[in-house]
């Protein structure tokens, strides 16, 4: 990180830490401090709100929750989805696997860094835009592979780099991977005991699926999402009426999870499972809703 982007990192954390508002905070922890599991929701929505985890925040989450802030700090820096430094409004990550890698991707990587006058893993001035680099994102048919604000771009070339971030200002739409190129896997863990969700004695669409525990009422069983990237195919024990909000839970640690996200398309809760390798994937709760799956709106 070259020096002047050092002196502006410090002195935006300063400036971000007097900013944060303890009401805003307070109210976020009463929203999910009764919540089985509720840290990581709370963490998320914190996020959400400041655009990273301020120490302040940290520190009212531990004051108000009696949990010890090592342990808050180790949920915050455990799972990659959370950042401990402000990130802009715009995240961008480029993949460097190895498959991305041999077709162009560093290349990509220092378009990026020379339009956006910043390093990897450093946040542009306006705190517009966040610049990251990532192993892999589990798409290689399709690399060299970007994703920015959870969108996934294919085959991106160095001459497409200043259009994809005209548009990620004015907001991206309907200029991503189309649905049918996503065909990759997503492999998910529970937020809360980080245990695997994928079941490989039961495939759908010939993938592992995603298994997890819902509840419908005073009816509770297991319930099977396809692990394909933009997919919906879901298989459930009981039948699940249309427009019904289920809760879903871990069926390991039955740990309910609870996202702080309403869906887009229908306000209805959002839940919230992490993605290996970095991310997070939402579901939307209620059934039969077009806006089933945004995944992995947070990925590094």
């Amino acid at each position: 990180m070259t020096r002047a982007a050092t002196a502006m990192q410090g002195k935006n954390q300063v400036d971000l830490q007097d900013e944060v508002d303890e009401s805003e905070v307070c109210t976020i922890l009463k929203k999910h401090n009764e919540e089985r599991g509720g840290l990581i929701a709370t963490l998320e929505e914190i996020q959400a709100t400041f655009g990273y985890l301020p120490e302040k925040a940290l520190r009212l989450v531990a004051e108000t929750t009696g949990r010890s802030l090592v342990d808050i700090y180790g949920v915050a820096t455990f799972y990659r989805a959370f950042s401990l430094v402000p990130r802009g409004k715009h995240l961008i990550s480029v993949c460097l696997g190895t498959a991305c890698h041999v077709r162009g991707a560093p290349s990509v990587a220092e378009a990026f860094k020379r339009h956006l006058g910043v390093e990897s893993g450093e946040t542009t001035e306006d705190r517009e835009f966040t610049l990251e680099t990532v192993n892999c994102l589990g798409a290689c048919a399709l690399g060299p592979v970007v994703v920015i604000d959870g969108q996934y771009f294919a085959k991106v070339k160095t001459t497409d780099v200043p259009k994809l971030l005209a548009d990620a200002k004015e907001g991206l739409q309907g200029s991503a991977v189309s649905d049918e190129k996503r065909t990759f896997a997503i492999d998910v863990s529970c937020p809360h005991c980080n245990h695997s969700l994928m079941d490989d004695s039961f495939y759908i669409e010939g993938r592992p699926s995603i298994r997890v525990t819902v509840s419908l009422g005073d009816q509770h069983g297991w319930l099977r999402l396809s692990s394909i990237y933009g997919r919906y195919n879901v298989f459930s024990e009981y039948d699940i009426p249309h427009d019904m909000i289920a809760h879903f839970f871990c069926p390991h640690c039955h740990a309910e999870f609870v996202g702080a996200w309403s869906c887009p398309t229908c306000t209805a809760p959002m839940v919230s499972m992490m993605v290996r390798g970095g991310g997070i994937v939402r579901i939307c709760s209620r059934r039969g809703c077009c806006g089933s799956r945004s995944h992995m709106l947070d990925l590094l």
